[in-house]
């Protein structure tokens, strides 16, 4: 009986021991899934926490493209609205050349009548250089490939040619038409006011007549100061000399 007794609390003792045993374990294992756990949730906040700043990052980039993209966009609006403004006034000025255009070309053909009208009228002053002066502006009127503004500025020069005719102190030689007939000549010209031509034997001696529109024989009563004229041109000396006035009854032509 006492050896039964004894063995009870023995047996109690390691049932007690074992289950104690048992719960300790389940306590660790408990533990390390809960640390595990954890640690796989730390990670996982970790990676949170890492996504999350590199969005930040990625949305603050995106905030600077965009704003760049603003400015350019805004700076291709103004270049677009002055290249709008740009265009506008070129069109502008291109009208405006039509409009002066179909008005200056009219006038350059006004004004080769009117060098024709002063050449015809007027003395003879080497009129063969400025007949086939005014030839080629008629002729240039046609061309494409000179610009308008070309032909205007010969046409002016022309008009200054024979605006110097009128103040020139000149010798030249070339061809009267005395009544049906052609002479070769040497010829002076006091800018348009006295006109003269000498054979080329000084033998005969022409003044030009503004009235009639011919040239005159003279009487040999001014063929020294003539001769004088002639003299003083090819010396380039200057003298006090006595001409023929060559101006028709309304003046200069």
């Amino acid at each position: 009986m006492n050896i039964k007794t004894v063995s009870l609390p023995l047996l109690l003792a390691l049932a007690a021991s074992g289950s104690n045993a048992n719960t300790l374990e389940h306590a660790q294992d408990i533990q390390k899934k809960t640390n595990d756990s954890s640690i796989s949730s730390q990670k996982r906040v970790d990676m949170s926490a890492d996504r999350t700043l590199e969005l930040q990052t990625e949305i603050e980039q995106i905030r600077l493209e965009i704003k760049n993209l603003t400015v350019y966009r805004n700076h291709l609006s103004s270049l677009v609205k002055s290249q709008n403004n740009e265009m506008d006034s070129l069109e502008q000025q291109i009208e405006e050349v039509k409009t002066t255009r179909q008005r200056v070309v009219p006038l350059m053909y006004d004004m080769i009548d009117g060098l024709r009208q002063i050449v015809a009228s007027g003395p003879p002053i080497k009129l063969n250089i400025r007949q086939k002066r005014i030839a080629k502006l008629d002729s240039m009127m046609s061309r494409a490939d000179i610009s308008d503004a070309e032909k205007y500025r010969r046409i002016l020069d022309a008009y200054q040619i024979e605006l110097d005719y009128g103040t020139l102190l000149e010798v030249y030689r070339g061809e009267i038409k005395v009544g049906l007939e052609n002479i070769q000549a040497d010829i002076f010209h006091l800018g348009r006011i006295s006109i003269v031509a000498r054979s080329i034997n000084k033998m005969k001696y022409w003044s030009w007549d503004g009235n009639s529109g011919s040239w005159v024989e003279m009487n040999g009563s001014l063929n020294s100061e003539i001769d004088k004229a002639f003299n003083l041109v090819e010396q380039k000396s200057t003298s006090m000399v006595t001409l023929p006035v060559s101006l028709n009854a309304g003046g200069v032509k």
